[in-house]
């Protein structure tokens, strides 16, 4: 008898996702939570100036994702920022760049099956708080270990729910706003509520400011389609269509739907403990609008979940390949799925549960995992940049063959990183967000010394310090 006519798992994921997956992954990407849930607070803080807020952060988000998109295209070696950021920074910083990538999905997907557990208790109270959690953790578990085509078909139809939803409030209120709706209180929809009421930026520059810490927290994921693109099909072809339809995206679901609900409902009227989608289609006279947002809210946590484990595992993946962790976890089963990585992510999303039972503290915990979540998204995206000017600077030969360049690409990755700056302080300004932020210099000690551990470690076996990324030719590099 032989055991070895079977074939060996593969050492590197496979492509399975298809351009309608990337392109519907980049708009739930850019569709966060946040527009659901946070805008009703966002709206009384900043009134009609955050509509301001969301154009500016997605100018700068546009020029992030242009970065990105340009460096994996680069080399189609590259597979997620860690690779980037080991190639063009060094070792440590892709050391630094994937495990704070990593940890930031973790507590995100945490915060998120604390959410998703608030949704369902909406419908019944009467349901134990631990086993919403407890069935979301283990349906993602079993999600994420299927092959990745089965990761973008779900994607594609989480992000199929949220843009619909975002279309009929956008109908709904042109509707109302068109026929003269008169709301109970006498109110009749109007879109110069965006300047009636003490003009767009009623709150002065305290409230125009502090709407940017809160705001980021919305566009947590937009980077999703840099890590898919290493399992995507022809990514010469979707990274960029997906990349380019960024701002249309933010100018249609942020800046279209907050127009229309502070036209429907004045800013100063809106109530910031609910959801102003509900709001909006409760007047409307549609009954049912609480259930159905609460469940297109409920389909949206779940998303962000779902992408966050996806993208946790596959940093995993490279850290291990690197030997930054354990070597097991870059081991792939038959069909390409990092199944280690994604057990040892996944255990860390059952501390949900726990959480539960902080009773007043769960929504205080939430903020502040979300608070924390934008600072170390600042980290990732600020990676992005620098390893964009460092590798505009090492290798213009690439930047000049490249045909999918970062517009003002000598002068946008600097006024982007001011841009972090100007965030970082927001974060400093804003109370429920300060500590989370000063917080973050002990993550990134701990991060050093952990480096300095597994650096030893290496040399000591006479190991590299990382996997070099190859600069040969990519397979993908010949496709039409």
């Amino acid at each position: 008898m032989s055991v070895t006519t079977s074939n060996p798992p593969p050492q590197e994921m496979q492509r399975g996702l298809k351009n309608r997956h990337l392109q519907l992954m980049a708009i739930g990407g850019a569709i966060g939570t946040g527009l659901f849930l946070g805008s009703g607070k966002l709206i009384s803080v900043s009134g009609p100036s955050i509509i301001f807020v969301y154009m500016v952060i997605g100018f700068f988000v546009f020029f992030i994702m242009r970065a990105l998109g340009e460096l994996l295209l680069s080399n189609l070696h590259y597979q997620t920022f860690g690779d980037i950021a080991k190639d063009l920074i060094g070792p440590w910083a892709g050391f630094f760049v994937s495990w704070n990538y990593w940890f930031s999905w973790v507590i995100a997907c945490v915060a998120d099956i604390i959410a998703i557990t608030a949704y369902v208790q909406w419908f019944n109270p009467e349901i134990p708080n631990w086993l919403p959690a407890l069935i979301a953790a283990a349906a993602l578990l079993v999600l994420n270990l299927q092959p990745v085509k089965y990761f973008g078909e779900t994607e594609f139809w989480f992000a199929i729910i949220k843009i619909v939803a975002i279309l009929a409030l956008i109908g709904t209120g042109v509707v109302l706003v068109l026929t003269g709706f008169t709301s109970p209180e006498g109110t009749q929809a109007s879109f110069t509520h965006l300047w009636d009421r003490g003009g767009m930026f009623p709150m002065g520059a305290s409230g125009f400011v502090l709407g940017f810490q809160m705001g980021i927290f919305s566009f947590i994921g937009v980077e999703l389609v840099g890590t898919a693109a290493a399992e995507t099909q022809n990514p010469r072809k979707t990274l960029p269509k997906a990349i380019n339809s960024i701002v249309a995206r933010i100018l249609i679901f942020y800046v279209g739907a907050l127009a229309v609900i502070m036209s429907v409902t004045p800013w100063d009227e809106i109530d910031p403990a609910k959801s102003p989608f509900v709001s909006t289609f409760a007047l409307a006279g549609f009954g049912i609008a609480a259930a159905a947002i609460q469940l297109v809210v409920l389909t949206s946590a779940a998303s962000s979940a779902n992408s966050g484990l996806y993208s946790g595992t596959r940093m995993l993946f490279g850290l291990s390949k690197d030997g930054h962790a354990p070597k097991s976890f870059s081991l792939t089963d038959s069909r390409g799925v990092p199944r280690r990585s994604v057990f040892f992510t996944a255990v860390f999303l059952f501390a949900a549960i726990p959480l539960l039972f902080a009773g007043d503290g769960v929504v205080a915990a939430f903020t502040y995992v979300s608070s924390m979540c934008a600072t170390l998204i600042l980290f990732t995206w600020g990676s992005i940049v620098v390893s964009y000017i460092l590798y505009r600077r090492r290798f213009p030969e690439r930047h000049e063959a490249s045909k999918f360049k970062m517009p003002l690409s000598r002068v946008a990755p600097w006024m982007v990183l001011a841009f972090f700056a100007f965030i970082a302080g927001t974060l400093l300004y804003g109370e429920d967000t300060r500590l989370p932020f000063l917080a973050m210099p002990f993550w990134f000690a701990l991060l050093a010394l952990l480096w300095q551990l597994r650096k030893r470690k290496l040399l000591r076996e006479g190991r590299p310090l990382t996997a070099t990324v190859p600069t040969v030719a990519h397979p993908l590099d010949h496709e039409d």
